[in-house]
């Protein structure tokens, strides 16, 4: 039985809480999750990110009892349905479920797995005084500052990948992450939103360059209904998310950098284009602080909690260092299958691979997928 939760379900540091599941998710989720013979879904779509492309569930016995109010997601991976609101079912299911427990080893390796990586998030967010801090460190700078009663949103890019493993929940409210569809420029209009739920609430809207470029507009909507909103907008030149994973498959980033273009070689290799997004921020009527170290981006999140409208705090990362990424599970993103690259040529025979993990579930049986 497994109990890696939805961020804001638990508290970070509760020994039951796991972290998330799948390709984005914790080291400790994924390995119980691929061993666990009960999985208990409670309104989960079993999405591809969740199951890590149908390779998280690998006890051949494993079972499903699956809770939500939409049919057709308790049906899924074969499961015992429970179709109906999930805080009556589970209230009937503790009810029954008294005498239960799991052994001691079992509850002390989940609790170690908890341990250890909350001491990897440490690790992540300790600034390493470089010239230009990682993504990560930004991350933990507005987790260590923010009160727990904060929200921090973001949609799309690098950042939520980073904010799936990392970030520390400390109230069940206060992580909105918009990840299904990966919808950039829903960011700052979500996070006006969420201030016009919780006024009395601080929100923090991460965002990289290539999601602000979506729709800075609602900046100027922000102004004008009088609800303030604060921005994390990180700048790492470029679509660092999809070049992050275009050079994981061996394809070395095609076309992710904003850079001017070689007329010699075609590649996006020369400087990086002259946009000044804290101008442009300052432009559209937010008061913008321009900070280019963690010491400073410090000063500026104290300065911008005293402020009274729409304030946007720029910095400067390096997308490739400490961050969070991938590795802990599989995500299907197909490779070419033929390709002059060699490094193509290895993803796409690790692709093969992993595909024959994969697993389908059926009523009455379960099939292991071995060749497509």
């Amino acid at each position: 039985m497994a109990k890696p939760c939805r961020k804001g379900s638990l508290p970070y540091n509760d020994p039951h809480n796991l972290g998330a599941t799948g390709a984005t998710g914790t080291e400790g989720a994924n390995a119980i999750s691929t061993e666990a013979d009960l999985i208990i879904g409670i309104g989960t779509r079993y999405s591809d990110f969740t199951t890590a492309s149908k390779t998280a569930f690998q006890n051949k016995n494993v079972k499903f009892i699956n809770i939500n109010i939409t049919e057709f997601d308790a049906q899924k991976h074969s499961a015992l349905a429970l179709t109906g609101d999930a805080k009556v079912i589970l209230e009937e299911l503790t009810e029954n479920l008294k005498s239960y427990k799991v052994d001691e080893a079992y509850k002390k390796r989940v609790a170690d797995y908890n341990k250890s990586w909350d001491e990897k998030v440490a690790l992540a967010y300790q600034a390493e005084n470089n010239a230009i801090p990682s993504q990560a460190e930004v991350i933990g700078a507005v987790n260590t500052f923010s009160d727990a009663n904060d929200v921090v949103l973001c949609a799309s890019g690098s950042a939520p990948g980073d904010l799936h493993k990392l970030w520390r929940t400390r109230n069940s409210k206060g992580f909105h992450l918009e990840y299904g569809y990966s919808c950039m420029g829903y960011e700052i209009s979500g996070g006006l939103g969420a201030k016009m739920a919780c006024p009395d609430r601080e929100i923090y809207i991460i965002l990289g360059d290539g999601g602000y470029l979506m729709m800075p507009s609602e900046i100027i909507t922000s102004l004008q209904e009088r609800y303030k909103i604060t921005i994390i907008l990180i700048d790492n030149n470029g679509f660092a998310s999809i070049g992050g994973l275009s050079k994981s498959i061996g394809s070395e980033g095609w076309g992710t950098k904003y850079s001017y273009r070689n007329e010699e070689t075609g590649k996006l290799e020369g400087e990086n284009l002259p946009v000044d997004l804290a101008l442009n921020a300052q432009s559209l009527g937010a008061k913008v602080y321009k900070t280019t170290n963690i010491a400073s981006f410090n000063e500026a999140l104290k300065n911008a909690k005293n402020e009274d409208r729409t304030t946007v705090i720029y910095i400067e990362t390096v997308p490739e260092r400490k961050m969070a990424g991938y590795g802990h599970a599989w995500w299907d993103v197909p490779i070419a299958e033929v390709s002059e690259s060699e490094s193509v040529q290895k993803a796409r025979e690790n692709y093969d691979v992993q595909r024959k993990k994969q697993r389908w579930f059926f009523k009455g049986k379960q099939s292991i997928i071995t060749k497509h």
